[in-house]
């Protein structure tokens, strides 16, 4: 016994696809300096700086050895290189409500590296 294909209007996945292409086609096709500066003025786009967030713990704090310099905590980050994992900075931050804070022995800290989008460098891609 001989099936016949039932034809389905417009249900085939091609087809969405194809019209994904003819959509995309038809915008006019922009150089890639031309995109980012579209993107750089695009005043509803918030721009974010690069960065990266490690946490670590208060390894010890460090005492200031004279009464104008503040004392120091040392902070070992866990992702960090093994050479790199101790980052020492002074024990003086301040909290949402501006009140002066210290950190305490054994804390759990994150830590954010940030930097100006000029100063970083993009990864290449590869097979480009």
């Amino acid at each position: 016994m001989l099936h016949k294909k039932a034809k389905t209007v417009g249900k085939e996945p091609g087809d969405a696809l194809r019209a994904s292409v003819r959509k995309e086609m038809a915008e006019p096709r922009m150089a890639k300096s031309a995109r980012t500066m579209e993107r750089t003025l695009d005043r509803g786009r918030i721009p974010v700086r690069p960065n990266t967030t490690m946490s670590g713990t208060v390894d010890k704090i460090i005492p200031s050895r004279s009464r104008r310099r503040p004392e120091g905590a040392q902070i070992g980050v866990d992702k960090a290189a093994l050479r790199h994992r101790d980052l020492r900075i002074e024990n003086s931050l301040t909290d949402d409500s501006g009140d002066e804070v210290k950190l305490k022995k054994g804390a759990h800290v994150e830590v954010t590296i940030e930097t100006e989008p000029t100063k970083a460098i993009a990864k290449s891609k590869k097979g480009s």
